[in-house]
């Protein structure tokens, strides 16, 4: 029970009994002094029961916090207050606002520009971004994103996280709603929080990348210990080598970088490469097409030279249609993300599907990320979907190739889609993307894949988490 529930005794806090009774004092003498003022009273406040639950169970949300991090969790504070009050929708957005000050902190300490370099995909907005107070341009899908992408969320905590952050836009104080949050599942959140982002720790593979990009700054690596010192990429995972590979190409084309940098970059690159799935290898040969594009000619000749270094001239892009392909998914995303999304979907939608055209062919280079992300904002928001830009979807969908729709079938199992998937609208939409995929899908391990999909007996947010499936998507990636 919490330290508000506990009996009294001579110096104790107040005892259960008494903390009803305030509550319901509290709230007559608030609610009368509304009414007063002539404004609304039903519905202002949530129910003594309900404000009780939360505070019954805040010592147990709490009891992983040490001294010195609750010490520094003034909005945690702040949600205990606003529950305390009956200010349900209020005390989710400070929970919020607890959590993302705390991951960037942490992200801050970790490594900032590692992390700047996997959030932000856009070589235009990235190179705008290299101090702590810029953390605020990253939206909070991306922060998450790249959290874990980086190793300090793993998968779990980022779906988990990516629901309050739903809840937090949709039954907040941050928006108007008529959405209801009970105490417990306030509770349940908060320990969430706690766990994951509070007291958060890091495996020995992210302390290793952590540890290898600070020794690529600052000290010459010896040529003899290089398999030493990648010995951990090894047990790198696809999202893993992605990322590490993505910090060291940042580090890379940056204009301000040292020879030593340099000269480190290029004796890691060879091991680092081989890991990568094409996915990931042309997604540096866009980048190199965007700063081309852009005549940022000291990081394209860099980006070449990275490619150049592992044989990499096949990823190359398709002149400049794939570099503004790339470039308006890049947009479609960020429109998707943003608080206005509804409004500003459908141009974006629109300026993409015009670039792609009616069955047009989709460079492979872009293909991937155009695939995930068109797939991605069909699917909607979980609270919605953008229907000025639902037609243009479908028919990029419709054009889809047999390989963008196997990518498309897969997508579940991205933390971000997977939190989608939760709600009803996310639901609804899914079901619709498998009547258009169907058609599409040509080899048979696609549609082994789609028949059990169909069979899944639990939401689809679970997908990912059926051991049968897993097999299923493992066979994907066997050779």
């Amino acid at each position: 029970m919490s330290e508000l529930e506990r009996p009294t005794r001579p110096g104790d806090l107040v005892g259960a009994a008494e903390v009803g009774d305030g509550l319901i004092r509290f709230q007559e003498i608030l609610l009368g002094q509304i009414e007063r003022l002539g404004l609304p009273s039903e519905g202002v406040l949530v129910s003594t029961q309900e404000r009780q639950r939360i505070l019954k169970n805040v010592d147990d949300a709490l009891a992983g916090l040490s001294d010195a991090d609750r010490a520094r969790a003034a909005y945690v504070s702040k949600m205990i207050a606003a529950a305390a009050v009956g200010l349900f929708d209020a005390a989710l957005n400070y929970l919020w606002d607890e959590t993302v000050s705390e991951l960037r902190r942490r992200v801050t300490e970790f490594d900032l520009k590692y992390f700047f370099d996997i959030a932000v995909t856009s070589p235009d907005r990235r190179k705008k971004l290299s101090t702590a107070e810029h953390l605020v341009e990253v939206n909070d899908v991306d922060l998450i994103r790249a959290c874990n992408e980086i190793g300090l969320l793993d998968t779990i905590a980022a779906t988990e996280l990516d629901h309050i952050r739903f809840m937090r836009n949709h039954a907040s104080a941050a928006h108007p709603n008529q959405t209801s949050i009970t105490g417990l599942q306030l509770s349940a959140w908060l320990e969430t929080c706690v766990r994951y982002v509070l007291t958060l720790s890091y495996d020995q593979i992210t302390a290793e990348t952590r540890r290898l990009l600070s020794n690529v700054r600052s000290t010459n690596l010896d040529p003899s210990r290089v398999r030493e010192v990648t010995a951990f990429f090894d047990d790198l995972d696809d999202r893993r080598a992605q990322s590490l590979a993505a910090g060291l190409f940042g580090l890379y084309v940056d204009p301000d970088r040292t020879p030593t940098v340099a000269d480190n970059v290029r004796l890691l690159w060879p091991e680092i490469w081989p890991l990568l799935d094409d996915d990931s290898r042309y997604s540096f040969g866009n980048r190199f097409g965007r700063f081309a594009a852009n005549a940022d000619v000291g990081q394209a000749s860099a980006s070449r030279e990275l490619l150049d270094f592992v044989g990499g001239q096949s990823y190359l892009p398709e002149v400049t249609r794939q570099a503004e392909i790339d470039a308006a998914v890049d947009a479609l995303l960020i429109a998707h993300q943003g608080f206005d999304n509804f409004y500003n979907e459908p141009g974006a939608a629109r300026v993409l599907h015009e670039l792609v055209g009616d069955g047009a062919h989709v460079p492979d280079g872009v293909a991937p990320k155009y695939a995930k992300a068109v797939t991605r904002v069909f699917l909607g928001n979980g609270h919605g979907v953008a229907h000025g830009a639902l037609p243009h979807y479908e028919e990029m969908i419709r054009g889809f190739s047999s390989s963008q729709a196997s990518r498309a079938l897969r997508i579940f199992d991205q933390p971000e889609v997977a939190s989608v998937l939760r709600s009803s609208v996310g639901q609804t939409q899914w079901v619709e993307l498998m009547k258009l995929l169907e058609p599409k899908l040509v080899s048979q391990r696609s549609r082994d894949l789609l028949v059990d999909i169909r069979s899944f007996s639990a939401s689809p947010d679970k997908l990912g988490q059926d051991s049968n499936i897993r097999r299923r998507l493992a066979a994907f990636k066997a050779k």
